[in-house]
């Protein structure tokens, strides 16, 4: 594991220019080497879901190997048992495998804690399954995915340490959830705007508002609980919220024209404390901007942020982004 601090997170919508340049040695070494393509693309309401359902597939399989240590298509006693459903991984663009540490499911020591990941798993795993049947002969192919040396890139990049198993501890698996929840709530808002007014685009809609408000739950439940193992900050599970957040801040705002105000936050406000309560600070168990609306991000800036800076090299975009979850990018026509 590591040890302290974080701070931002979250936007989504179409444009996929960009303007600034990583910066910093850590940051810089996770930018995609090549040519940079500015691209313009025309996307449909498929390809937003298929975009939706790459992620679903990254999240589901953490998920599945953290609760019952099987990927999404592969039954197992622990699965089983759960009553948790084995997906497909067939469909459009190259199937790729789940790059994962020999005995992924964590040893989990709270009940509490297991009983959270279960769920989740079985919940995230039924997103694949919808988006997948939602889409039809259209779903994209599960990409290749990085659930190993990928959490040890996005740790020395936000200054946490060489190294980050999340599938080692309650705590460390909390870390790991927090890394992609509020992703995925940021993802889903700023999709919204993309699918068109026709009644198919209406129903993706309204699917996809419904999916956001159990990521929200998901993403709210995270940093709860790790406010519950961490009330005052002193073990250091807030600290490294902290680090997470102000990386995909920074990587979201690469993928920007100009620098935001910031859009991620870790799960406490280290300048504000409770009146009463000594070393207590304030949680941030809502992660939005100043009136309380969820922050959204556009796919470059996701894209930056599950590739670890490949979506952006200098002042351009580069298609297709590849790098530390998805290390030969994604499936479908944004990517």
């Amino acid at each position: 594991m590591a040890t302290q601090e974080t701070q931002k997170v979250d936007e989504i919508i179409s444009s996929r220019r960009a303007m600034m340049m990583l910066g910093g040695t850590a940051l810089a070494g996770l930018a995609l080497a090549g040519t940079a393509k500015a691209q313009s693309v025309t996307v449909t309401d498929n390809d937003i879901l298929n975009f939706a359902l790459n992620l679903e597939y990254l999240e589901a399989n953490f998920y599945y190997l953290a609760a019952f240590g099987t990927t999404i298509d592969v039954a197992n006693a622990a699965s089983s048992a759960a009553g948790a459903a084995v997906y497909g991984l067939t469909g459009v663009g190259t199937q790729g495998t789940v790059s994962v540490k020999a005995n992924a499911k964590v040893p989990f020591a709270s009940v509490a804690v297991g009983s959270y990941a279960v769920e989740t798993a079985i919940e995230e795993g039924k997103h694949v399954g919808f988006l997948r049947t939602t889409l039809g002969s259209a779903a994209v192919a599960q990409p290749a995915l990085d659930l190993n040396l990928a959490f040890n890139t996005l740790a020395a990049a936000a200054l946490i340490g060489p190294a980050f198993d999340p599938f080692a501890s309650d705590a460390n698996f909390l870390i790991g959830a927090y890394i992609f929840e509020d992703v995925g709530v940021t993802a889903y808002k700023g999709a919204a705007p993309l699918l068109s007014t026709t009644a198919t685009g209406k129903a993706y809609l309204a699917a996809a508002a419904g999916i956001l408000a159990v990521e929200a739950y998901h993403a709210g439940l995270v940093r709860t609980t790790i406010n519950n193992l961490d009330p005052t900050g002193s073990v250091g599970y807030q600290g490294l919220t902290q680090k997470v957040s102000a990386l995909r801040a920074t990587l979201s705002r690469a993928a920007l024209s100009s620098a935001p105000n910031p859009d991620d936050f870790g799960v406490t406000s280290q300048n504000v404390s409770l009146a009463g309560a000594a070393n207590a600070p304030a949680t941030v168990i809502v992660d939005a901007d100043t009136n309380v609306i969820a922050f959204s991000r556009n796919t470059t800036q996701v894209l930056n942020i599950v590739t670890g800076g490949g979506a952006i090299s200098g002042s351009a975009t580069v298609s297709p982004a590849k790098g530390v979850f998805f290390p030969a990018g994604m499936n479908g026509v944004i990517k």
